[in-house]
């Protein structure tokens, strides 16, 4: 690992205790996530599947679940954080929807098995607990860049997969929080804000992972603050703490924070502050096998069409 990257690596029990604390103030922050899992849910909107299991990785409080099941009512849907926090507040959600239980249970009693109502795990998305060839969709909103590798999460939502199945995910790109980042660059050389991987790079794990046809596209969001403060408040509300292992354990001090502010304040527009954010999306398929588990490769024989 080159020391560069090293700096920035993050440290996932920091992360799973951002995220606990976080999940009474998330609903209230999410306006970015909301934006994007809409954004999201229109480019779902021209595949044509038919899921019988849907994964939400990396669910936080469970909102994307509700649209999940209705796009979807014949699936099952299934939460997976790794907060346990989240996962409460996803089954609180899930309870207090007393129209979609109903509507849930009618699908669950005429065409299914199992209870449609959504399952929620706390649980790693590196390390799913779910059988290999189990979900028809994985759906993954603003949270791999929580993961120190996301081609590790790449394999294991391949893993779980069937054949045919779809990958659907978002992340940030390295654009992301940049008036911040060169803020706190004039301030001191500590690492303040997360390194973000490049769209084309997450392009080239997908494909080395095994899944086909990846597409890829990006585009930045602007949300604006009134002060410095109002932003950093924020992001500590949706549990977007600095988590990088090296960053410093001690108080900023005055003074280098006050460079800091005072930097940022020169990005200041129309009397507000901005936050871009670069948001990566990404889909993908899971083809056919072309080796088999000893390594020996598959070939495949079709008999031609008769006219």
């Amino acid at each position: 690992m080159s020391t560069e990257r090293g700096r920035f690596r993050l440290d996932e029990a920091s992360v799973r205790r951002s995220f606990e604390r976080a999940a009474a103030t998330f609903d209230a922050a999410a306006a970015l996530h909301r934006e994007v899992a809409a954004r999201m849910a229109e480019r779902l909107g021209v595949v044509r599947i038919a899921p019988s299991a849907i994964l939400d990785a990396g669910c936080g409080t469970g909102e994307a679940l509700g649209e999940l099941a209705a796009r979807y009512p014949e699936a099952q849907p299934i939460g997976i954080d790794l907060a346990r926090a989240m996962t409460s507040a996803a089954r609180a959600r899930v309870l207090a929807r007393p129209g979609d239980e109903r509507s849930l249970e009618r699908v669950a009693g005429s065409r299914m098995s199992v209870p449609a109502r959504p399952w929620l795990v706390c649980g790693d998305i590196l390390r799913l607990p779910l059988r290999a060839g189990s979900m028809g969709l994985v759906w993954s909103n603003l949270v791999l860049q929580w993961v120190n590798e996301p081609a590790l999460a790449f394999a294991e939502f391949h893993r779980v997969l069937a054949v045919g199945g779809l990958l659907s995910f978002t992340t940030l790109g390295p654009d992301t929080l940049r008036e911040l980042r060169s803020a706190f660059a004039s301030a001191d050389s500590a690492v303040h804000v997360h390194r973000f991987i490049d769209m084309h790079d997450l392009g080239d794990m997908l494909v080395d992972t095994g899944f086909a046809d990846p597409v890829m596209d990006m585009e930045v969001l602007t949300l604006t603050y009134a002060d410095s403060r109002s932003l950093m408040r924020e992001l500590r509300a949706l549990g977007a703490s600095n988590a990088a292992v090296s960053r410093s354990r001690s108080l900023m001090g005055k003074q280098r924070w006050a460079r800091a502010v005072g930097a940022l304040e020169k990005f200041r527009r129309d009397d507000r502050l901005p936050a871009s954010f670069e948001v990566v999306y990404g889909h993908a398929w899971k083809p056919k096998p072309r080796r088999l588990a000893d390594g020996r490769e598959i070939v495949r024989f079709e008999r031609p069409m008769r006219r």
